[in-house]
């Protein structure tokens, strides 16, 4: 804690240290009472009277010079609506635009993102996006958008979007209801950015210009809209999304009878205030999300899959973020599973909830979230409330301190079981930093937990430091887990350890046309158990960069460390366990490749040789795509690890191979084809995915799963057999109905 606070004063001095010489960029919105028809066109006489937002700088391959396609971006208002007209120039008409589906990735496509910063807090923004196709985007950014997992795509709202191809530019026009958003009452400017890519040029640019070593995203660089005048709330803002869902499922497994359901419910968003939120779920369906992609599972600890869900998507930055990837004290996708009566992890349905969210003053976020699941005592389920509150008061410019209370309570529980966990709690507080022009930037945090039958408040504790300029970046992490910490609602990926990770890199800009960057990277990990000693290392050393055409690779030469404390199985194919109380000690080599996301092929490639545990192993993965634009791709991800480990009788190797479809009929209907085969699970899933966006924010789903137990190990000649195990189609019709 000491040196938490050595470092907490380092930044407080930096920070002081911190200053903007030169005045933000601005455009002015101007009010209007004219009538503006979305169509992409821009031939209203309001967008002849206005100033644009204009001298875009380019973000890649160069930060220091103006974008060689330029962008002009208009802005308009009335009463109820944010008008933007935009006009993006290029060299030529060939744009590249992979998939008619809303929510595009943008990365390789051509393409522009508006971020409105509402509270001008700098850390918490609204993005909206569009292509020369007319396909739109939305979702917001938190945490001062720096880093990529700031970045969320799951905020969906109503709001329309078109564009129009020209010779050598693309016009296009958005409506944006206030009432999507949120906002001070009053407020006379906002902060605004922008930033564009252009696949012709091979060329990214942003308004104001951002430092090509932080995210395009960043919320540190944004200048200013200026209203005309000031501007009022948008009053009462309440929606219906209801649904209906019906479904077959059955297992062939078990040998039962199809099981028939049907389902009603639907979620309630209510605007308290411009700035404060109301949501409500009845009995929520999730069967139209997507299955998990397969990994393969080499690791000693569990793996995390990250959350799919809308309900819990949705401001996820307030409740989710606390601690680290690795030391989460809340994670919902804990909510809506339980262990039945032969401790297999089931779905528990979740009978309905609420969630609070958003700003209570200019500088406190409040979150608050309470859902229920559903008893079912003959397989021994237990109810269970999970509440959580979430508190973020703004510090400094764009630093904040933040308060997590999660409490998860079992209801019918025999209280006199010593192994009955009646409840669960977690409470904790982090502080999050970054500096003015975010060279600085980390965050700190303290958690404990209380649980029946632990004594004391046993705590965890980690630290992440940044130090990020043009040429140098220096991390240093470090974190605590006490053994008898629990966070049963979190994701906590090993306990009884303490480790520091401090990281190194160093940045060079050629001046040649065929490497745009390249970076001399070091990163050591070291752990240790309390009262035992070291436990594992890590140390690397390599080279990473970025080719003209926006290709990245990296290299780098490792030295691993093991203590086996328990028997364990390196292969992942239920082989004969190395015996526990052993070490290794080993050495290999590692490189990724990711190829040009522009072209009409492209693949990402990571590659793994050397020494591992007491042997050898080589391994290779990723993913090789065939777009076809504007309709979609076909992409296949793959895995595969030969392990050659001198004390089993053979060599092993796992598979792990997907073949996905995704076809954009046009930009209402999808349809997305997804096959994984893993030989670790021994099984084959089919899913497939038909969606029809019939109005704004409302969708008919049809979705069809299949699983199969594929080949048998033990028996050569059922090798190549493919069994079913289980099946199931499920519609779903959702709706959205603005009060």
């Amino acid at each position: 804690m000491r040196y938490a606070l050595v470092i907490f004063l380092i930044c407080l001095f930096w920070h002081a240290r911190s200053s903007n010489g030169d005045g933000p960029k601005k455009v002015i919105a101007k009010k209007t009472t004219n009538t503006i028809v979305v169509d992409g066109l821009l031939d209203e006489p309001v967008w002849q009277n206005l100033v644009p937002a204009r001298d875009f700088i380019q973000y890649f391959p160069l930060d220091t010079v103006l974008a060689k396609g330029q962008t002009e971006i208009f802005m308009a208002y009335d009463e109820q609506n944010l008008y933007v007209g935009i006009v993006c120039h290029a060299k030529g008409n060939k744009w590249n635009v992979n998939s008619l589906r809303r929510d595009y990735r943008a990365s390789g496509m051509d393409n522009i993102t508006l971020v409105f910063d509402s509270f001008e807090d700098q850390t918490n923004a609204f993005f909206f996006g569009i292509n020369p196709e007319g396909v739109i985007r939305e979702g917001i950014i938190a945490n001062g958008g720096s880093d990529f997992r700031d970045f969320d795509e799951s905020w969906d709202n109503k709001w329309r979007g078109e564009a129009t191809k020209h010779d050598g530019f693309y016009t296009a026009e958005l409506e944006i209801p206030f009432s999507t958003l949120r906002f001070n009452k009053g407020s006379k400017k906002w902060k605004f950015g922008a930033y564009r890519f252009d696949a012709q040029d091979t060329e990214w640019s942003t308004w104001t210009g951002i430092p090509n070593n932080y995210p395009m995203m960043n919320l540190a660089y944004n200048g200013e809209l200026v209203w005309e005048e000031p501007l009022e709330s948008t009053g009462s803002n309440i929606s219906l999304i209801p649904y209906v869902s019906a479904g077959v499922n059955k297992d062939y497994e078990a040998g039962t009878p199809a099981d028939e359901t049907a389902s009603i419910g639907g979620d309630v968003k209510v605007g308290i205030s411009s700035g404060l939120n109301l949501d409500l779920t009845i009995n929520p369906d999730f069967s139209q999300v997507e299955v998990d992609r397969q990994i393969t599972d080499l690791s000693r600890f569990e793996i995390f899959f990250p959350e799919r869900r809308q309900f819990f998507l949705e401001n996820a930055d307030l409740f989710g973020r606390f601690g680290t990837s690795s030391i989460n004290p809340f994670f919902t996708r804990r909510i809506g599973v339980a262990r039945n009566n032969q401790d297999e992890l089931v779905q528990n349905r979740i009978l309905g909830g609420a969630r609070l969210s958003g700003k209570l003053n200019e500088n406190l976020r409040i979150g608050l979230l309470n859902m229920q699941t559903e008893s079912d005592l003959e397989n021994g389920i237990h109810g269970t409330n999970f509440a959580v509150l979430a508190l973020q008061q703004k510090i400094l410019k764009r630093s904040n301190i933040s308060f997590l209370f999660v409490n998860k309570q079992v209801q019918n529980v025999d209280r006199e079981d010593p192994e009955s966990s009646a409840y669960n709690r977690v409470a904790g507080i982090d502080f999050n930093y970054a500096n003015e022009r975010n060279s600085w930037f980390g965050k700190t945090f303290l958690h404990t937990s209380m649980s029946p039958g632990t004594d004391g408040l046993p705590w965890t504790h980690g630290m992440n430091v940044n130090y990020d300029v043009k040429n140098v970046g220096i991390t240093w992490n470090h974190e605590y887990v006490h053994e008898d910490y629990q966070a049963e609602v979190g994701f906590i990926r090993r306990k009884n350890y303490f480790s520091i990770n401090p990281e190194f890199r160093y940045t060079r800009y050629p001046a040649g046309n065929f490497v745009n960057e390249y970076s001399f990277q070091g990163r050591v990990e070291m752990i240790w158990r309390p009262s035992f000693g070291k436990t594992d290392h890590d140390i690397s050393a390599g080279i990473g960069g970025t080719l003209a055409d926006n290709s990245r690779f990296t290299v780098s030469v490792n030295n691993s460390y093991v203590y086996l404390f328990d028997d364990f199985d390196p292969t992942g194919t239920d082989s004969q366990p190395l015996q526990g109380d052993t070490d290794y000690q080993y050495f290999s080599i590692d490189g990724f490749f990711f190829s040009d996301q522009s072209k009409r092929v492209t693949y990402r490639l990571r590659q793994y040789i050397g020494g591992y545990f007491n042997g050898f192993r080589i391994g290779t993965g990723g993913a090789v795509t065939l777009n076809y634009p504007p309709r979609g791709s076909v992409s296949i991800d793959f895995n595969w690890n030969y392990f050659d480990m001198p004390y089993l009788e053979s060599n092993k190797q796992t598979l792990l191979i997907g073949p996905r479809i995704d076809y954009t009929f046009s930009r209402s209907i999808f349809l997305t084809t997804f096959i994984q085969y893993n030989s670790q699970s021994k099984n084959t899933n089919i899913n497939a995915r038909f969606q029809w966006r019939f109005a704004p924010v409302s969708d008919f789903f049809l979705v069809y799963t299949d699983n199969y137990l594929t080949g048998d190990v033990d028996d050569p000649s059922r090798r190549f057999a493919f069994d079913i195990k289980n099946r199931s189609i499920v519609a779903k019709l959702t709706y959205w109905l603005n009060l």
